[in-house]
């Protein structure tokens, strides 16, 4: 297939490898021209994606509109808050029938916009392919396997980038349940924000059980409240995306927790990271949202009164334990 990939981050490039060593015809569009620089004379990105090397040949360009027309397949690898002024730079140029692919996992700040929601606004006759799941960049890089999802209104746009992406240590399922999918993917950044911070403040492994269990319950009451399937929660855009990104020391989201549990502000973790931590404003985003449904989200709540109220993480631990004696098992997931 012809495939044109802007974004030259982490996961852009693990993508962008694994679709040129799999045979496709591919256009990686990067702004940073240092980064372009070292792909073309090294076949590798150093500076986001150390040691995993392009096999074969593909086109390097930081003009996304001179590789937009007459592609198959246009993959978007940009945090979320670019991909709004993304999509609007190509949709003059996109043909119709191009299936538009979404890597990143956020809601849009300004608008509580999911990226399909998106896409669906600028580009409405495409088909849209959100990809998602448990998947860090570094391991897809070095060709360890990996199982992720895909979801689509369209279920034969799905089924094409299922075919299309998947290799022999890159499995694929298709779910059909986009808003799911894409909640979930977003929301587990929060909790993996707060299980870093866990890890920050030298609590255990009951505490990070803990955060990861009512943590995907918090998920899936917004999810359910937008529409969401709840299974969806128990598949791999929701559980497995959950335990990588609270587990790993390649989640971004979990280090930024850790740096704050140390006692490091919002900003200076985010800067030693050195990478967009999505989780971030995607605290703020799920807590504009939880108000809106009237969802009691309280570790979302929490999360929030840390990085944008100053609030001591310890006191906010505190807060958590002492809530209101409840039952474990709530109305939600049978109503």
């Amino acid at each position: 297939m012809n495939i044109t990939l802007v974004g030259g981050g982490s996961w852009g490039t693990a993508i962008a490898r694994l679709l040129v060593n799999n045979g496709h015809s591919l256009n990686f569009c990067i702004r940073n021209k240092t980064v372009i620089k070292d792909l073309e004379n090294n076949k590798e990105n150093s500076k986001y994606l150390p040691g995993s090397k392009f096999e074969k040949d593909f086109n390097l360009t930081d003009d996304l509109k001179s590789v937009i027309k007459d592609i198959d397949v246009f993959v978007i690898g940009v945090p979320t808050s670019a991909c709004r002024e993304i999509l609007e730079s190509i949709k003059e140029d996109l043909s119709k029938d191009t299936i538009i692919v979404n890597l990143s996992k956020g809601i849009e700040l300004e608008t509580l916009d999911r990226i399909s929601e998106i896409s669906e606004e600028i580009l409405p006759d495409n088909p849209f392919v959100a990809l998602s799941g448990p998947s860090h960049a570094e391991e897809v890089g070095k060709d360890i396997p990996t199982t992720v999802v895909v979801s689509s209104k369209d279920l034969e746009a799905a089924r094409i980038i299922q075919k299309e992406f998947s290799t022999s240590v890159f499995r694929i399922y298709t779910n059909p349940d986009l808003i799911g999918v894409e909640m979930g993917g977003a929301l587990k950044n929060i909790i993996a924000l707060a299980a870093g911070m866990n890890d920050g403040l030298e609590f255990g492994d009951n505490s990070k059980a803990a955060l990861m269990t009512r943590g995907i319950y918090e998920m899936s009451k917004l999810g359910i409240a937008m529409g969401a399937n709840p299974h969806t929660f128990n598949g791999l855009s929701g559980i497995g995306d959950l335990i990588v990104t609270c587990t790993s020391m390649h989640s971004r989201n979990r280090r930024a927790g850790i740096l704050i549990g140390k006692g490091l502000s919002m900003e200076e973790a985010c800067k030693e990271v050195g990478q967009v931590v999505e989780g971030v404003k995607t605290v703020k985003s799920a807590y504009r949202l939880a108000k809106l449904k009237n969802i009691e989200m309280p570790i979302t709540d929490i999360l929030y009164k840390v990085l944008y109220e100053n609030y001591d993480p310890l006191i906010a631990v505190k807060d958590l334990m002492t809530r209101k004696n409840k039952d474990e098992i709530e109305q939600i997931f049978f109503e």
